[in-house]
């Protein structure tokens, strides 16, 4: 539901929690979770109280966002795989479309001619969704005994303006781009997930989850702020 308050456009998401939260999504909208038994007169009054902290998060959000930018399929460009750039090199008689060999991106010529420019961002992203199947299950895997939780099927895949979901039956979902990221940055998206699986929200019960299992989350949620436009193609 859209509503509007102090200039600010937001959209409600009613739930069984008990207090309101605001939050500024990667696409720069602005969501308010509220308590299904506040009126609309009081969510826009809880919006209205924090209108100078909203209005400091988009300004953040449109600095953080000003950098991002699509990069071209050329000769020597960087992609980025768990935290580092290897350039691309275009190969002629490649067994294959793409692979990471000898610390460098090879994508076979005849490949990307035939494909073009869109046929070589898909292939990139279906080589961070197989890859991702196996990170991510390893990291689950370590992770899941230390929370305490037993997540269902893990899947990599397009999660628009979302790093990560948890579903039903406690599937798990990330976004392929989180490939891009550092392996310690990976690991925060993945306790955070399986936190999940215990608190809903993100109170302070949550956090305290986090916090138990990753000492150092906050730095790795800070390296996911500020650096987390820049994982795209």
């Amino acid at each position: 539901m859209k509503m509007c308050a102090e200039d600010i456009e937001f959209t409600v998401i009613r739930t069984d929690r008990k207090t309101a939260d605001i939050v500024i999504e990667r696409s720069g909208d602005v969501i308010v979770r509220a308590p299904n038994e506040i009126d609309d007169g009081r969510v826009r009054q809880a919006v209205a109280d924090r209108a100078l902290w909203v209005h400091r998060s988009l300004a953040e959000w449109e600095s953080l966002n000003a950098s991002k930018r699509k990069r071209p399929i050329a000769q020597g460009q960087g992609f980025t795989y768990l935290g580092r750039s290897y350039r691309l090199k275009f190969v002629e008689n490649a067994k294959v479309s793409l692979t990471l060999k000898n610390g460098r991106w090879e994508l076979c010529e005849r490949f990307a001619a035939e494909v073009g420019e869109v046929g070589v961002r898909k292939a990139f992203r279906d080589f961070y969704i197989e890859k991702g199947r196996k990170v991510f299950g390893e990291r689950v895997a370590h992770f899941a005994p230390m929370v305490g939780v037993s997540p269902g099927e893990i899947a990599v895949k397009e999660l628009g303006y979302h790093w990560a979901s948890c579903g039903s039956g406690g599937a798990l979902n990330f976004h392929w781009k989180t490939m891009m990221a550092p392996l310690t940055v990976i690991d925060y998206i993945v306790v955070h997930e399986l936190c999940h699986l215990r608190h809903r929200d993100h109170s302070g019960a949550f956090w305290n989850e986090v916090d138990k299992v990753l000492p150092t989350f906050r730095q790795r949620k800070e390296w996911l702020r500020e650096f987390g436009a820049g994982l795209d193609l």
